[in-house]
């Protein structure tokens, strides 16, 4: 099925995603890795050593302007977390992410659905995440393939198979194209109360499905570290409950390539962290090298911090280089600040994309030194883990186990605290609902488990009934909005004037939701500090602000917040005036009018400012200066005083003063840019020589205001400078 192919410069168009999406079909099924050269990858003047192919079209770390642009891809597969319960919305959210490098798009499931025994459908809106459906699969799915084609590398589409209907979201996973997903059934009994024998029935149903699919697979042992009252005690455990996953995925049928383990970090600074998360990582990857690892950080010790989190997703990612992972996770404070944020998805890539390039090939440069206490840690984490399993099995088994509490203990095996999470194997959501299979039982469908008895004749099971769902698409039934007030075409109708009027409203989590943020230091304690920012957001006309982080500066010298709240207005864009951008004459005439006129000028930074790289890129020819294009310039140096400046422009007969300001307090670059123009105006200069200032917190309107020909701020270049003196010197007839 051909679709319009999107265009860079328009935003993604959520009615035609919508149009005859009953007649979609997944142009591909199954999980995509990267492409990573054996040679490595040449990008700009480097070398790459673990980085795959870049992408066709993409936006690379602030500081790739520097280096030509070049936007290196770390070798791992780099996955995002989406959770805003509107699938409309987070479609928006994918192609920003895919542009910055996440090639595996995690919809974060709504909470209640493990416990509904059906598929759900229509589109409504979720409580703690996407409601998944057929709709809202099916819409992802369809934007997902044009994205891939804007970026140039498959993205990988990932959701949850869990809870009581597993089997079924695996089935509807498998006819629409979902390339990754979460199955773990203890997970189901741990942490969602599932009976236990029906979530290890329901779990080998629906892996041979996915298996059928080629659905990759990650578990989800991880929650016990994330739940545990002391995580970094229950490794041994951890390593346990990945191996009776591992064990059982492969029981069933699944391929090992397709089995991920969901590697968490147990620890987190101010903790000592690296002596217990690198050797747990060692250990993992030495017990269960025939798999798969995703790298994720542990978010129970995430703060609202976005700083915080950034910090130990970095260290995070230094530990996955230095072992392995074939898949970093992203992770942010969403949670803690209450919004599914549309930029913290953006920081969390960057993170890993900035570790990765910053540590390419390290472990060329730096090995671990097994022989130490890493090695014996390691050693001591596996044999306490397979001391746990033999007692699991000395025990009765899993459910035994189970059933006595031996799971998610806070204490370190072999000891026990006693407050394990234990389930009833009677019990729990779906408990008593198993029904054994007739002798003669018999399926009419592809990747069933267990014994199924085809009858005389038949090679293939779903022969039978000319064809299952999984083989022939044209049989699913697709079910459209169930509840019209409760509909991704309601939403839409209300979004519409953000989306494709002439409406503006900042956003964090929807269209239109106007959700902005407030950071602002205040000079009182703790609890006054909370209660001031909410009423000076409410001063400032925010509706329902609420105070999302909190950092303490100190106890009585005040505090740092961060505020959330909603404007109540919205802007037309029809009375936005972007200003005109300023055309750059060609280089030639360029260079034709400097030499003409012979341009010199004076430049220094001003008033008591040491910096000086700043102004040095704009004079120098090594860094595409003015120089670069014949002008020539006297340098004064830093802290030069303004009479100094125009001085020397008299005494060299400079055709203009450039003058630069990168700290300044209370104003002190706009005194100074003033200063400059009166006393030119009072040696009597100013008409013919150019004044310009640059500086961090200077602004292109600034020239007007200050009485100057011409200000820059951040992104100059030396082009800028030298064009726009050409084009005062042409306005007042000089060349």
């Amino acid at each position: 099925m051909n679709h319009k192919s999107l265009e860079i410069n328009q935003k993604l168009d959520i009615e035609e995603i919508l149009t005859d999406l009953e007649h979609y079909r997944p142009r591909r099924k199954g999980w995509v890795w990267r492409k990573v050269p054996r040679d490595g990858v040449k990008m700009g003047p480097f070398h790459y050593r673990n980085m795959s192919e870049p992408l066709k079209n993409s936006i690379g770390l602030p500081a790739s302007k520097y280096f030509d642009h070049i936007d290196p891809q770390p070798s791992c597969v780099v996955t995002t977390e989406i959770a805003s319960g509107r699938f409309e919305d987070d479609i928006r959210r994918m192609r920003m992410a895919a542009w910055h490098g996440a090639d595996h798009i995690m919809v974060i499931r709504t909470t209640g659905q493990s416990h509904i025994d059906g598929l759900m459908e229509g589109t409504p809106e979720g409580v703690g995440g996407v409601p998944i459906t057929r709709k809202q699969i099916r819409a992802s799915r369809k934007a997902c393939d044009l994205i891939e084609d804007e970026v140039g590398r498959p993205i990988n589409f990932h959701s949850y198979v869990s809870g009581v209907a597993g089997p079924e979201v695996a089935v509807l996973f498998a006819e629409e194209g979902i390339n990754g997903a979460h199955q773990d059934p203890q997970y189901n009994v741990l942490y969602r109360n599932v009976n236990m024998y029906r979530s290890f029935v329901d779990a080998a149903e629906a892996k041979k499905v996915m298996t059928g699919a080629r659905i990759f697979q990650i578990d989800g042992a991880h929650n016990a570290n994330a739940t545990a009252k002391a995580g970094w005690l229950v490794m041994p455990e951890l390593m346990v409950q990945h191996g009776i996953n591992c064990a059982f995925s492969v029981a069933v049928g699944m391929d090992k390539d397709l089995i991920g383990l969901s590697t968490v970090p147990p620890n987190a600074p101010p903790a000592p962290k690296l002596w217990y998360d690198l050797p747990y990582a060692v250990a993992l990857r030495e017990f269960f090298s025939d798999f798969k690892m995703r790298a994720q950080q542990n978010t129970r010790y995430i703060e609202a911090d976005i700083e915080e989190a950034i910090r130990t997703h970095t260290v995070d990612t230094l530990i996955s280089m230095l072992t392995s992972a074939d898949i970093q996770s992203t992770i942010t404070p969403d949670e803690g600040r209450n919004v599914p944020w549309h930029y913290n998805n953006i920081r969390g890539i960057q993170t890993v994309k900035q570790t990765w390039a910053a540590l390419d090939g390290i472990k060329e440069l730096v090995s671990l030194n097994y022989n130490g206490p890493l090695g014996e840690m390691a050693r001591d984490l596996k044999e306490r883990a397979v001391a746990f399993l033999e007692e699991v099995i000395e025990t009765g088994g899993y459910f035994a186990a189970v059933e006595k509490g031996f799971f998610v203990d806070s204490a370190r095996y072999p000891e026990r605290n006693g407050d394990g999470i234990a389930r009833d194997g009677k019990g729990g959501v779906g408990a008593g609902s198993i029904v054994p299979r007739d002798p003669d039982y018999f399926a009419p469908v592809c990747s069933h488990f267990g014994e199924n008895h085809l009858p005389e004749g038949l090679t293939k099971a779903c022969d039978a009934i000319d064809g299952c769902t999984l083989c022939k698409p044209e049989k699913i039934a697709y079910i459209d909005e169930l509840d019209p007030e409760d509909s991704a075409n309601k939403r839409l109708e209300a979004t519409y004037p953000y989306r494709k009027g002439t409406s503006i409203k900042p956003e964090a989590e929807w269209a239109g939701d106007g959700t902005i943020l407030l950071q602002f230091f205040v000079p009182q304690p703790e609890d006054l500090a909370a209660v001031y920012g909410v009423e000076m957001a409410k001063k400032l006309g925010l509706q329902d602000p609420e105070v999302v982080n909190l950092q303490v500066m100190h106890p009585a010298e005040g505090c740092f917040l961060e505020v959330k709240g909603k404007v109540g207005f919205d802007i037309d864009i029809r009375t936005l005036k972007v200003p005109e951008k300023e055309v750059i004459l060609p280089e030639d005439e360029l260079r034709e009018a400097v030499k003409k006129i012979g341009l010199k000028v004076v430049a220094g930074t001003v008033g008591e400012d040491e910096h000086s790289v700043g102004l040095r890129e704009i004079l120098d020819i090594k860094h595409g200066g003015i120089e670069k294009y014949g002008v020539k310039y006297h340098y004064l140096g830093t802290s030069v005083p303004i009479s100094k400046m125009v001085d020397a422009a008299i005494e060299t007969g400079a055709h203009a003063i450039l003058i630069s300001t990168i700290i300044s307090h209370n104003d002190t670059h706009r005194a100074q840019m003033r200063k400059l123009a009166e006393l030119c105006q009072e040696k009597g200069i100013r008409e013919r020589v150019i004044l310009i200032a640059g500086g961090t917190q200077v602004s292109r309107e600034m020239a007007a205001e200050t009485g100057l020909d011409a200000t820059f701020g951040r992104g100059t270049k030396g082009i800028h400078v030298v064009n726009a003196m050409v084009k005062i010197l042409k306005a007042r007839g000089a060349v």
